[in-house]
């Protein structure tokens, strides 16, 4: 009998490049729609997406990552995840090129983040899983934002 962890996450693209969050952070995951938008936010920033009455705060990941904007396919998705921050839970909508599957891994095949050689910066990364078909880039979530960023996408202060 095996003592591994396992742990289950949602894999999306950006690109050539496969990445992944925990099954356990993301809410859902929507069709990409057009953002309300918010004048003087930061370039990531699209707007609010409406989710049941809600509005969502909704980021281009592509850009929070440091690679170029493309524009909106039939594949593009909104991944909406509860990202813990401090206490608290920001409810944040990832837009990606595409949503692929839900995979598992075992803990101890994820090796952690390479120091250099990425493209995107290290410390938003949590680990590297390998498949057949490639690498999986885990993101760590918390690590994306800085506290004064999360503070100024709390929906009441963007529509400040």
């Amino acid at each position: 009998m095996s003592n591994a962890q396992e742990l289950q996450v949602v894999t999306f693209g950006l690109g050539a490049e496969t990445f992944a969050v925990p099954v356990t952070l993301v809410r859902e995951i929507l069709d990409y729609r057009e953002t309300f938008r918010i004048p003087n936010g930061p370039d990531y920033l699209l707007g609010l997406t409406e989710l049941r009455g809600e509005g969502v705060t909704t980021i281009d990941f592509r850009l929070r990552l440091g690679l170029p904007h493309v524009a909106p396919t039939a594949s593009t998705r909104i991944l909406v995840v509860d990202v813990p921050f401090d206490g608290r839970t920001l409810v944040l909508g990832l837009v990606v090129d595409r949503v692929l599957d839900v995979s598992t891994f075992d803990t101890a095949d994820i090796g952690p983040p390479p120091d250099i050689g990425v493209r995107w910066p290290s410390q938003y990364l949590a680990g590297v899983a390998k498949r057949p078909d490639g690498f999986v880039v885990l993101v760590d979530v918390v690590q994306i934002f800085s506290a004064d960023e999360v503070q100024a996408l709390q929906p009441g202060a963007i529509a400040a």
